[in-house]
């Protein structure tokens, strides 16, 4: 639906027919590390997410999993390689 807070005109999922049902019926504004990120929208003179109405919250725990300022740190990049198959190959020259 369409918002009738914050982000007057826009498009909100949060919105009902008897007004925003999200946590303190108005969204947030955007937290520091936010800055830089494809889902900041200014309205006015404030910042808000147009993915997530509570930024900080997505913040808390870690990075934000809807931010494309930050960089994703690949983890457990290493294979494992069982040590039999790989002898094996290397035995066949197929390494």
């Amino acid at each position: 639906m369409i918002c009738s807070t914050t982000r007057n005109g826009m498009e909100c999922f949060f919105m009902t027919e008897k007004g925003c049902n999200f946590n303190g019926g108005t969204c947030h504004e955007v937290v520091e590390k936010c800055e830089g990120c494809g889902h900041v929208l200014e309205v006015g003179d404030k910042k808000y997410c147009q993915a997530f109405p509570d930024p900080a919250s997505k913040w808390a725990l870690g990075d934000c999993n809807f931010s494309t300022n930050t960089e994703i740190k690949q983890v457990g990049s290493q294979r494992k390689v069982n040590p039999l198959k790989a002898s094996r190959k290397a035995a066949a020259g197929k390494m």
